[in-house]
């Protein structure tokens, strides 16, 4: 088994979801298509997909693995961040 690949923000955006109040559990080991983050805030639940905002668009893409798995998800909300800055406007914590 390889060890998980994780984009070079993925801590930043952790602290930062705890730094506002958020509990946060890494997901990036599961592979398959699942999103990197399980995030639970004010009595939400939300899971985040980390990319890293500054590489290229096209490196920025969801992989077929998580196309299909975000496809095939049926559960609360589900988003694709690409800094500390766009996880905490999710959470409503910036606008």
């Amino acid at each position: 088994m390889r060890a998980a690949k994780i984009d070079a923000n993925h801590e930043a955006v952790v602290l930062a979801l705890r730094s506002a109040g958020a509990t946060v559990q890494s997901l990036a080991g599961v592979g398959k298509g699942v999103p990197d983050l399980l995030v639970g805030y004010q009595g939400q639940t939300l899971l985040l997909e980390v990319k890293d905002g500054f590489k290229s668009p096209s490196r920025q893409l969801l992989t077929e693995d998580q196309l299909r798995w975000h496809g095939s998800w049926k559960g609360g909300s589900l988003a694709v961040v690409d800094s500390p800055d766009a996880a905490l406007r999710i959470l409503g914590v910036l606008k």
